[in-house]
Protein backbone atom coordinates (compact mmCIF):
# COMPACT_ATOMS: atom_id res chain seq x y z
CA UNK A 1 0.00 0.00 0.00
CA UNK A 2 1.95 2.92 -1.08
CA UNK A 3 0.51 6.61 -1.70
CA UNK A 4 -0.30 6.57 2.32
CA UNK A 5 -1.47 10.66 3.09
CA UNK A 6 1.54 12.49 5.07
CA UNK A 7 -1.10 14.31 7.66
CA UNK A 8 -3.28 13.29 10.43
CA UNK A 9 -5.82 15.02 12.70
CA UNK A 10 -4.17 15.91 16.32
CA UNK A 11 -6.13 13.26 18.44
CA UNK A 12 -3.21 12.29 21.03
CA UNK A 13 0.41 11.14 21.98
CA UNK A 14 0.19 8.73 18.51
CA UNK A 15 -2.09 10.75 16.77
CA UNK A 16 -0.52 14.25 16.26
CA UNK A 17 0.34 15.75 12.90
CA UNK A 18 4.21 15.67 13.62
CA UNK A 19 3.66 11.67 14.43
CA UNK A 20 5.54 9.44 12.55
CA UNK A 21 3.66 8.35 9.23
CA UNK A 22 3.36 5.13 7.27
CA UNK A 23 5.49 5.59 3.84
CA UNK A 24 4.56 2.29 3.19
CA UNK A 25 3.10 -1.04 4.00
CA UNK A 26 3.66 -4.56 2.85
CA UNK A 27 1.76 -7.94 3.43
CA UNK A 28 3.43 -11.32 3.37
CA UNK A 29 0.97 -13.65 4.12
CA UNK A 30 2.75 -16.86 3.54
CA UNK A 31 4.54 -15.74 6.33
CA UNK A 32 1.74 -14.40 8.00
CA UNK A 33 2.96 -10.62 8.91
CA UNK A 34 2.90 -7.16 7.68
CA UNK A 35 5.67 -4.63 7.16
CA UNK A 36 5.92 -0.82 7.49
CA UNK A 37 7.69 2.03 6.72
CA UNK A 38 7.64 5.55 9.01
CA UNK A 39 8.68 8.73 7.69
CA UNK A 40 11.25 8.82 10.64
CA UNK A 41 13.12 6.03 9.06
CA UNK A 42 11.67 3.44 11.27
CA UNK A 43 10.74 0.24 9.73
CA UNK A 44 8.83 -2.58 11.47
CA UNK A 45 7.31 -6.32 11.14
CA UNK A 46 4.48 -7.24 12.98
CA UNK A 47 3.67 -10.80 13.07
CA UNK A 48 -0.25 -11.59 12.22
CA UNK A 49 -0.55 -13.33 15.31
CA UNK A 50 0.69 -10.05 17.87
CA UNK A 51 -1.85 -7.74 15.59
CA UNK A 52 -4.92 -10.74 15.75
CA UNK A 53 -4.74 -10.79 19.44
CA UNK A 54 -3.65 -6.61 20.27
CA UNK A 55 -6.92 -6.20 17.46
CA UNK A 56 -8.46 -2.79 18.30
CA UNK A 57 -11.79 -4.45 17.97
CA UNK A 58 -14.38 -4.07 20.58
CA UNK A 59 -14.52 -8.06 20.92
CA UNK A 60 -10.70 -8.47 22.02
CA UNK A 61 -10.85 -4.76 23.91
CA UNK A 62 -13.95 -4.91 25.47
CA UNK A 63 -15.95 -1.85 25.76
CA UNK A 64 -14.81 -0.73 29.36
CA UNK A 65 -11.42 0.32 28.67
CA UNK A 66 -8.12 -2.15 29.77
CA UNK A 67 -9.29 -4.04 32.45
CA UNK A 68 -12.14 -5.93 29.71
CA UNK A 69 -9.32 -6.70 27.21
CA UNK A 70 -10.06 -10.39 26.29
CA UNK A 71 -7.07 -13.04 26.20
CA UNK A 72 -7.62 -14.40 22.60
CA UNK A 73 -5.39 -18.01 23.01
CA UNK A 74 -4.73 -20.30 19.59
CA UNK A 75 -3.63 -17.71 17.32
CA UNK A 76 -0.28 -18.75 16.75
CA UNK A 77 -0.74 -20.24 13.14
CA UNK A 78 -3.69 -17.04 11.81
CA UNK A 79 -2.60 -15.42 8.57
CA UNK A 80 -3.92 -12.11 7.12
CA UNK A 81 -6.26 -12.59 4.28
CA UNK A 82 -6.67 -9.60 3.23
CA UNK A 83 -5.46 -5.43 4.18
CA UNK A 84 -8.07 -2.95 2.89
CA UNK A 85 -7.84 1.14 3.40
CA UNK A 86 -10.06 2.96 5.69
CA UNK A 87 -9.90 6.46 4.50
CA UNK A 88 -6.61 7.84 5.11
CA UNK A 89 -5.98 6.87 8.75
CA UNK A 90 -6.22 2.84 9.26
CA UNK A 91 -6.73 -0.22 8.07
CA UNK A 92 -8.85 -3.26 8.35
CA UNK A 93 -6.94 -6.34 9.11
CA UNK A 94 -8.87 -9.68 7.67
CA UNK A 95 -7.78 -12.54 9.13
CA UNK A 96 -8.57 -16.54 8.15
CA UNK A 97 -10.17 -16.94 11.50
CA UNK A 98 -12.62 -14.51 10.29
CA UNK A 99 -11.94 -11.93 12.30
CA UNK A 100 -12.33 -8.66 10.38
CA UNK A 101 -13.63 -5.76 13.11
CA UNK A 102 -10.29 -4.06 14.04
CA UNK A 103 -9.62 -0.78 12.47
CA UNK A 104 -6.22 -0.46 12.76
CA UNK A 105 -4.84 3.56 12.52
CA UNK A 106 -1.59 4.46 11.73
CA UNK A 107 -0.86 5.23 15.15
CA UNK A 108 -2.02 2.12 16.76
CA UNK A 109 -0.01 0.21 14.19
CA UNK A 110 3.18 2.63 15.16
CA UNK A 111 2.17 2.12 19.06
CA UNK A 112 1.92 -1.67 18.41
CA UNK A 113 5.33 -1.75 17.40
CA UNK A 114 7.03 0.85 20.28
CA UNK A 115 5.76 -1.17 22.72
CA UNK A 116 5.77 -5.07 20.56
CA UNK A 117 8.18 -6.39 23.88
CA UNK A 118 6.29 -5.30 26.48
CA UNK A 119 2.66 -6.24 25.11
CA UNK A 120 4.13 -9.88 23.57
CA UNK A 121 5.56 -10.75 27.16
CA UNK A 122 2.55 -9.34 28.71
CA UNK A 123 0.50 -11.33 26.61
CA UNK A 124 2.29 -14.87 27.27
CA UNK A 125 1.98 -14.37 30.82
CA UNK A 126 -1.76 -13.53 30.94
CA UNK A 127 -1.70 -16.85 28.61
CA UNK A 128 0.45 -18.91 31.15
CA UNK A 129 -1.82 -17.60 33.82
CA UNK A 130 -5.00 -18.49 32.68
CA UNK A 131 -3.43 -22.27 31.28
CA UNK A 132 -4.03 -20.85 27.64
CA UNK A 133 -1.95 -21.40 24.99
CA UNK A 134 -1.10 -19.93 21.18
CA UNK A 135 -1.75 -23.47 19.53
CA UNK A 136 -5.15 -23.68 18.17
Amino acid sequence: MSGIPKSVPDQGSYESKDAPWPNELRVFKAEGRIEIDFSDGKNVSLPAEYLRVESPSAEVMGHGGPSTKKIVSGRRHVKILTVEPVGHYAIRIVFDDKHDTGIYSWSYLRELADTYDKRWADYQAALLFRGLSRDP
